[in-house]
């Protein structure tokens, strides 16, 4: 609760409160760092954990200038809550007493803050927002929310936050969380989630609130399973690494699909058919069988000898033991480490029925025997998963055989090496190579699972990438994040559903997010058009901005008026983003350079003195400007290999605008962005 300040200026008070909140902040991280812990711990091993935690904790309580330490207040009504005054913020903040200053977003008492309504008021009397000029607090606005002569209005604040440019990295969405966003972040941790959302509904954001939310709700679990957020490229996870340090998480790790299988040096590509065959689940099997086929029925009986005697081991009772073993359909390597106990276990009980009374170390002296150990590399020789996967593709029976019933003859084709490589080394892998080595890994070994993932941009996964992530969740739940219109890879998934089974989630919820609060109405409706001819039956997005932003198409110039376009554009507030077909890029960032404009690469963070990026059209998924420059839409369609593609990969370009969007074309409009009559 806020301290007593003698004014009746509300604004001054508040700033005392932030003030005030401030001040406790500093002292609850000043009493971490006074912390003795030299006589504290038992060993050297302890010690360093505990300095990690600490040194941890001290940065969670770090106090970000730039950041609001709070963007709200809740008054209850008294009885509830015992009508106290709760200020809602990133992190939690008491006072010397341990009385809350600030209250942690996540906490169950701050949900009626984003949920709370004139028709559901929650127990709520008022609730206040914030407004804040470089951290420093400089408005306020109110809503009464059981005042019935009171009428609902759209929050101007809110409006404010939401469209403020942006410059630098991806920034949370705390502050302006929407009620169906908030039940999507508090959603429980036991389910797995599939949030469809188009452009500017805020799916990104939200699912890295979850991941925070999660953490604060269940951290003792998640601290022991982990958690990782997989984002479609390098650039992207650049752009939001600092939303969950914003929030006070510091330890949820960032990857792509690659680096998750990244098993062998990846210095190939694939031509799109092939691709798509690598990617298909079917290959599964494939890989399943070959994995299999190195496992062979023993024809010699085993002699053991221990001493002077010696025990005899039939070659019927050790095809038994290894067809049990096939049969259980367990991992190849853990059934490898099982079949010389298992026949040990058969001489134990020849050494038990001759009067011996052998114990466990007998076992695992006979199952280190050299004739035991010569039985198990005969009948079940290691594998090597990327040897596998070369033999695969470079021996045409070896894959006919595995693949007889499962690929047809061109299929196969598609497969193979022109030039088979001689070594795991030589080899010219591709990235849906490596996703092959991925799976072939897990049949030979389990792979370690997590107790979350977080999967964006998950539209544009291949069946096999689905189940490379998946095995990083089989004792986990995930959170599912993509647009079914934005996928613009050949094997882009077409349903949630035969995406969420091959990720081994079946029947998992879908959450469809059709309320965009990024993206202006007059672009989005523009965007929009496209969507009959490429994603059928999908419901557009819905702009709920009052601003509807700034929309212009110029045709006609080159290069030339491109960057005319990009000036003019940097005349704005905010970073400016200039979007082309990766094609044209060499040819504008010459134009771009002789004009004496400077421009940075995308992942690259902006800055007040650079804020013009220059982007590949296939890079653009998940990034957002303030100002698009879009070059030549039909350069970006006839980019990709067929024209579905292409108008994808264009609907995404022309939807990373926030405040305004300006197309620069010489060439026809494609038709589907022709100017109507």
């Amino acid at each position: 609760m806020s301290a007593a300040v003698p004014t009746d200026d509300p604004l001054v008070r508040e700033r005392a409160h932030l003030a005030s909140s401030r001040a406790a902040l500093r002292a609850m991280r000043e009493e971490v760092e006074a912390l003795d812990i030299k006589d504290v711990t038992a060993n050297w091993v302890n010690s360093i954990v505990l300095e990690r935690q600490i040194e941890d904790r001290i940065k969670a309580l770090a106090d970000l200038s730039h950041t609001p330490l709070f963007f709200g207040r809740l008054d209850y009504l008294p009885p509830t809550q015992h009508g106290q005054r709760f200020y809602i913020g990133r992190r939690h903040v008491h006072d010397a007493h341990g009385d809350p200053m600030v209250i942690d977003w996540r906490a169950p008492v701050s949900q009626p803050y984003y949920q709370a309504s004139k028709k559901d008021p929650q127990d709520v009397g008022l609730r206040r927002r914030f407004g804040y000029t470089g951290g420093e607090l400089t408005a306020y606005e109110d809503e009464r929310l059981s005042d019935p002569a009171e009428l609902e209005r759209a929050s101007r604040l809110l409006q404010t936050e939401i469209e403020r440019p942006r410059v630098g990295p991806m920034r949370d969405i705390v502050a302006t969380i929407q009620p169906e966003q908030d039940e999507i972040v508090r959603s429980d941790l036991s389910g797995t989630l599939c949030v469809q959302g188009g452009p500017g509904t805020g799916k990104t954001a939200v699912g890295l609130h979850r991941v925070a939310y999660l953490l604060y709700a269940h951290r003792e679990r998640l601290a022991r399973t982990g958690t990782l957020v997989i984002g479609p490229n390098r650039s992207f996870l650049q752009y939001i690494e600092q939303v969950l340090p914003a929030l006070g998480e510091l330890e949820v790790k960032q990857a792509t699909v690659d680096d998750l299988v990244a098993h062998v040096e990846v210095r190939g590509t694939d031509e799109a058919a092939t691709a798509v065959v690598k990617g298909d689940a079917r290959m599964a099997e494939v890989l399943r069988r070959a994995v299999r086929s190195h496992v062979t029925l023993p024809s010699e009986p085993l002699m053991v000898v221990r001493g002077s005697r010696r025990w005899r081991v039939p070659a019927h009772e050790l095809e038994e033991i290894v067809t049990e073993l096939t049969e259980r359909d367990i991992r190849y390597g853990a059934a490898r480490e099982a079949l010389p106990q298992r026949i040990a276990h058969a001489v134990l009980v020849r050494m038990e029925q001759a009067g011996e009374a052998p114990d466990d170390r007998v076992q695992n002296a006979v199952a280190r025997n050299p004739a035991v150990k010569a039985v198990v590399k005969e009948c079940w020789p290691p594998v090597d998963p990327a040897k596998l996967v070369l033999r695969l593709l470079g021996d045409a029976e070896f894959l006919a055989e595995h693949a007889a019933g499962i690929l047809d003859e061109e299929e196969q084709k598609l497969l193979l090496w022109t030039k088979p490589a001689r070594s795991v080394k030589t080899a010219k892998w591709s990235a849906a190579d490596a996703v092959l080595i991925d799976e072939a890994t897990d049949l030979v070994e389990r792979t370690h699972s997590l107790g979350h993932v977080v999967l964006d941009e998950a539209q544009d996964l291949s069946p096999m990438q689905y189940r490379a992530v998946g095995r990083r969740c089989t004792t986990g739940s995930a959170t599912v994040l993509g647009d079914l219109a934005q996928g613009t890879t050949p094997w882009a998934t077409q349903s949630w559903q035969t995406a969420l089974a091959h990720l081994g989630k079946p029947g998992s919820r879908v959450e469809e997010l059709t309320a965009g609060f990024r993206v202006p109405s007059e672009v989005i409706a523009y965007a929009s058009r496209l969507l009959p001819h490429m994603a059928p039956g999908l419901a557009p997005v819905e702009s709920v901005r009052e601003n509807p932003g700034a929309f212009e198409i110029r045709a006609g110039g080159d290069a030339g008026a491109v960057v005319t376009a990009c000036v003019d554009a940097l005349g704005h507030e905010g970073s400016i983003g200039l979007i082309a077909a990766d094609a044209r890029i060499g040819v504008l960032a010459e134009a771009l350079e002789e004009a004496g404009l400077s421009y940075l690469a995308p992942g690259e963070e902006t800055t007040a003195e650079s804020r013009l990026t220059l982007v590949p059209a296939s890079l653009a998924k998940g990034l957002e400007y303030d100002y698009v420059v879009l070059d030549e839409p039909a350069a970006v369609v006839d980019g990709e290999p067929d024209e579905r593609t292409g108008l994808r990969r264009l609907y995404v370009s022309l939807t990373r605008a926030v405040s305004g969007l300006t197309i620069v074309h010489a060439a026809p409009l494609p038709e589907q962005l022709a100017p109507r009559a």
